[in-house]
């Protein structure tokens, strides 16, 4: 699932959009296409759901959905804003020598 970072803040409308790094203090400027991308990034479950919501709302292709939903969700993943939640950290087993 994919998801914003804690010290990531969106602003997101159908006219488009902002996410603030708290961190870094820098807004990111979203268009109205990217804004709706996030917004079914984090409505799905997976990011398969949300290039096909994406394509119905959009008139788009499957395979061209796909690719933008991936490119928004790679390039605020770039910026250190959103990631992909990960499966929990395996427990570490300790040797005894």
């Amino acid at each position: 699932m994919w998801q914003l970072r804690e010290r990531a803040h969106p602003i997101l409308t159908d006219q488009g959009g902002a996410i603030l790094d708290e961190h870094t203090g820098r807004w990111t400027q979203l268009t109205p296409t990217a804004a709706a991308a996030v917004m079914l990034l984090l409505s799905c479950q997976t990011e398969q759901q949300a290039a096909h919501r994406f394509a119905q709302r959009y008139g788009i292709g499957a395979e061209q959905a796909a690719t933008d939903i991936r490119t928004v969700a790679n390039r605020l993943s770039a910026k250190g804003l959103a990631q992909a939640e990960e499966a929990p950290p395996r427990r570490r087993r300790w040797r005894w020598r």
